[in-house]
């Protein structure tokens, strides 16, 4: 081998460390990224979950409200009707 020959064998033997550094540092990232991904979607998972949970829980408490609130109309006419008995009586009484 000649000088030059072996001085460009020498800057591709270290290009290709370099190459093979490079390639090394982006699968690590990658494998972060990847790593962080799944631990993101695990937690959209689980707080899908809670989410429903609770949904779930106001659904119920919702239900039962609406079974034991009183009846509105049916005390409006309650009162309207005693109030004419009363004004009736009333009236008749003078």
């Amino acid at each position: 081998m000649t000088v030059p020959e072996a001085s460009v064998a020498v800057e591709l033997e270290r290009l290709r460390g370099t190459v093979a550094t490079n390639f090394a540092e982006v699968k690590g990232s990658l494998a972060v990224l990847v790593e962080q991904s799944q631990r993101t979607k695990e937690d959209v998972d689980r707080l899908r979950v809670d989410t429903e949970k609770d949904i779930g829980a106001l659904r119920t408490e919702v239900e039962a409200l609406k079974r034991n609130r009183w009846p509105l109309t049916a005390i409006g006419a309650l009162t309207g009707v005693a109030g004419a008995a009363t004004g009736a009586v009333a009236l008749f009484i003078r």
